[in-house]
């Protein structure tokens, strides 16, 4: 989805990080007028085939296969859109959790935008859990700028001050052994961090967070593709099953006041997330029209209410 300023994500995002896209496309405009599916699309837009979606769709599969959701809800022509002019396309998919799991809903998103020295690629699945359980939500996140680099965003979001509270991050990041994931990608030689220029991206996210640029160099598709298939593929799915094993079915009494602290944590990262991420950015790539269906349903996903302008 669209994330964390890192993220449609098309949310991320840590936060959606349609972001990260503002130094190639920002000032780019749409020549024509934009609409989904509609007859007024004058070249049918279609999404590569990358390494990173099939990673992405194969986790999307396990988790649905194992925590409680509903059937997509999301219109169809927001669940497949494109530009008039053809050079962006994308996809969104947004299932609700089943009632009285703590499931909040699991958003997959991919994006695929033309830009003057190629392409970006970003495809994003987020899994946010509900008040009934403070444990942390999932983020991951791969944002592909070219054949042979590639940014990845992989995370379990904390949803408390960890400073404040030691034994959260003993549950759920240590006891866990996720530092260990995060070192099997930053030990490959072709990587290197990735530094979002958001702080509050990068204070919303865990210290276990694996926040990498893959770069194979000149003539590095085939080992990108190696990467991506081999060391990522397997540190995703580990990290997943950590989540779910660990979060998912989380039970743990809250206080109520604690509670309300973290819904509160919860609604200022998903606004910020699109005020400042889609808002920003899917009208730049996709028009107001469209750009406005998707942000209207990712909205609904997450609960929050915007400001008027």
């Amino acid at each position: 989805m669209l994330r964390p300023a890192t993220s449609v994500s098309v949310v991320a995002a840590t936060l959606p990080a349609i972001s990260r896209l503002r130094r190639g496309v920002a000032g780019r405009r749409s020549s024509s007028t934009v609409r989904a599916r509609m007859p007024l699309v004058q070249q049918e837009a279609t999404m590569p085939s990358l390494a990173h979606r099939e990673v992405a769709r194969a986790l999307a599969a396990e988790a649905a296969a194992a925590v409680p959701l509903l059937p997509s809800a999301v219109p169809a022509h927001v669940a497949d859109f494109q530009n008039g002019a053809g050079t962006a396309v994308g996809m969104l998919d947004v299932r609700r959790g089943a009632p009285a799991s703590s499931i909040d809903f699991m958003l997959h998103s991919s994006l695929h935008c033309k830009v003057p020295n190629g392409a970006i690629d970003i495809t994003s699945v987020l899994i946010f859990l509900n008040a009934l359980t403070d444990a942390p939500h999932f983020l991951m996140e791969f944002i592909q700028g070219s054949p042979t680099s590639m940014v990845v965003i992989l995370d379990l979001l904390p949803r408390k001050d960890l400073a404040l509270h030691p034994e959260y991050i003993h549950k759920y990041y240590e006891h866990t052994h996720l530092d260990k994931q995060r070192e099997k990608i930053e030990e490959l030689p072709q990587t290197r961090p990735y530094r979002s220029p958001s702080l509050f991206v990068r204070s919303a996210c865990s210290p276990t967070a694996v926040s990498v640029t893959i770069d194979c160099g000149q003539g590095g598709e085939g080992t990108l593709e190696e990467i991506v298939c081999g060391h990522l593929a397997s540190t995703v799915k580990e990290v997943l099953r950590t989540w779910l094993h660990s979060c998912a079915c989380d039970t743990s009494k809250i206080e109520e006041a604690e509670r309300e602290i973290m819904i509160k944590r919860d609604q200022v990262v998903r606004l910020k997330s699109i005020e400042v991420d889609l808002t920003a950015n899917l009208p730049r790539m996709f028009g107001p029209d469209v750009s406005g269906h998707i942000i209207a349903e990712i909205r609904k996903a997450f609960g929050v209410q915007l400001q008027e302008a």
